[in-house]
């Protein structure tokens, strides 16, 4: 099985070493992971600076080996309307197997931590505004390969009501930024640190299968672990989910999808 969203020290918020995931990757039966550290735009008060410095990318992970284990290099995108430029000059300074897309914040604002966000709005305009912040995104983003956490909103820390979000609430924009994916030839992550908050994936299978509807074949797993304890965590459950709608799951080498019949 295969975890490919992965977060190490070498990440702001990561708190595991590489060589002790990968490690605990293959203990717990992992054929092949890929590690994505975080490429932020943001400046949050708490982290400070967010994007990873590519030495210590270069230092912590090339020549990284663990037997029986395939380790793949990545990165995840923090994605805004205006970072384009930025985006693709960094994916410019060294070779990267998969970059994924995800968006964190909007109206320069982050919504894991703010807790005044959601003081200030209903719930319902926090997701919409969420959804509308993706989509401008995969409209004008190019250098990704598959869609971070569709509905992230859900989980974060500062939500005072963490739940499974239901794609009938957010059909239409949903759907748009689907087809908008499909017609880009994207990918689409199943994120499995939702099940921790509320029991679910991160999109849940209502998504997956609307995605497969609209022509959508791409779609990658990952834990989103930040150390060793949560790697491949839920992979193999989700991969059953994926075996009955898709048939397969992907993992990518070289920015291009590999696909593993399930």
């Amino acid at each position: 099985m295969f975890d490919f969203h992965m977060h190490t020290t070498v990440s702001y918020d990561g708190h595991g070493a590489p060589l002790a995931m990968a490690q605990a990757a293959k203990e717990k039966g992992l054929q092949e992971i890929c590690f994505t550290d975080h490429l932020d735009y943001m400046h949050v008060p708490l982290y400070g600076e967010m994007k990873f410095r590519v030495e210590n990318y270069n230092d912590a992970y090339d020549g990284l080996q663990v037997e029986g284990l395939v380790i793949r290099n990545g990165v995840e995108i923090g994605m805004t309307p205006w970072n384009m430029d930025e985006v693709k000059q960094d994916l410019q300074l060294r070779h990267y197997d998969f970059v994924l897309g995800s968006v964190h914040f909007f109206d320069d604002r982050d919504p894991y931590l703010d807790e005044m966000i959601w003081k200030e709005h209903s719930q319902e305009w926090v997701e919409r505004r969420y959804f509308e912040e993706l989509l401008e995104c995969v409209k004008l983003h190019d250098d990704f390969d598959a869609l971070g956490h569709l509905t992230y909103i859900a989980k974060v820390a500062a939500n005072p009501n963490p739940r499974k979000i239901a794609l009938v609430e957010y059909r239409e924009i949903v759907d748009e930024i689907l087809k908008i994916l499909v017609a880009k030839g994207k990918g689409m992550e199943v994120n499995t640190s939702g099940m921790m908050k509320f029991g679910d994936y991160l999109p849940g299978a209502e998504y997956l299968r609307r995605f497969k509807e609209l022509g959508g074949e791409i779609v990658t797993v990952g834990s989103d672990a930040h150390n060793a304890d949560r790697v491949g965590e839920h992979t193999f459950a989700v991969c059953e989910l994926l075996r009955d709608i898709f048939g397969h799951v992907c993992t990518f080498s070289d920015r291009k999808p590999v696909f593993h019949k399930l």
